[in-house]
């Protein structure tokens, strides 16, 4: 049996008409009937990089039987000259993440998905403390199981108190080993089996995985990276998938 959590994530490629241009990790999010991919905001769109995509396409399995089989599904990201995603915002500033509708009319039949929903979020029986373990699931480097289409995972702790902007920001740290590539993945801990309902994820969304953390003054050829990275809080996922 496949992991519910690996077919919660996808991998995602943007274009420029027929041009090439990244690969990035994205995830699903289900806000009763309607359905919306998730990844950070500068996927869509990079100002600073010049990185202005038209079209994403991610790859979905179309037989929950077999892994093997999948297609590429084509996402556009403008239409009359307006952009389909939604981006967020708070107090701070642009938040690195965003959304975008996905119609399910137009989804291959039998198409393999599974969505992290509201109840997947933190509650407040969730106690995150820092230092805790979690995972973020993506296509670093656009690595991945290219025969069964499905991401890898990463092992990852809490590096900031949960629950406190880092430095003010919407985003909280991780400990770990990441990559290009992994922009828009999950970040997530596991939630105990007896607290969840039969058909939900048994996984506590906390945040989207966005870029490595580093310091200005670093001396490039005396220092590490620091090895951090920042995840922005996942509840902003109900200010941008509202009607």
């Amino acid at each position: 049996m496949i992991e519910s959590l690996l077919l919660s994530t996808t991998r995602i490629l943007t274009f420029d008409i027929n041009k090439p241009l990244t690969n990035a990790s994205g995830f699903f999010f289900a806000r009763g009937a309607r359905l919306f991919l998730v990844t950070s905001r500068h996927v869509m769109f990079d100002e600073p990089s010049q990185h202005t995509p038209d079209h994403i396409q991610i790859e979905l399995h179309t037989d929950p039987h077999n892994m093997a089989q999948s297609t590429g599904f084509a996402i556009p990201l403008y239409r009359d000259g307006k952009s389909l995603w939604r981006q967020g915002a708070d107090s701070s500033g642009e938040i690195d993440v965003a959304v975008i509708e996905i119609e399910r009319g137009a989804l291959p039949p039998n198409a393999a998905i599974e969505a992290f929903t509201p109840a997947n979020l933190v509650r407040p029986a969730d106690q995150i403390e820092v230092g805790e373990a979690v995972l973020v699931v993506g296509f670093p480097l656009g690595f991945h199981d290219s025969f069964h289409h499905l991401p890898v995972v990463r092992q990852a702790g809490i590096a900031s108190s949960f629950g406190m902007r880092f430095q003010g920001e919407g985003y909280f740290l991780t400990d770990a080993r990441t990559h290009r590539g992994g922009s828009g993945a999950p970040v997530v801990r596991r939630r105990a089996a007896h607290l969840c309902a039969p058909d939900e994820l048994p996984w506590v969304l906390l945040g989207v995985h966005s870029a490595r953390l580093d310091v200005g003054t670093r001396d490039l050829k005396l220092d590490e990276a620091l090895g951090l990275n920042c995840a922005w809080y996942a509840d902003i996922l109900m200010t941008l998938t509202e009607a």
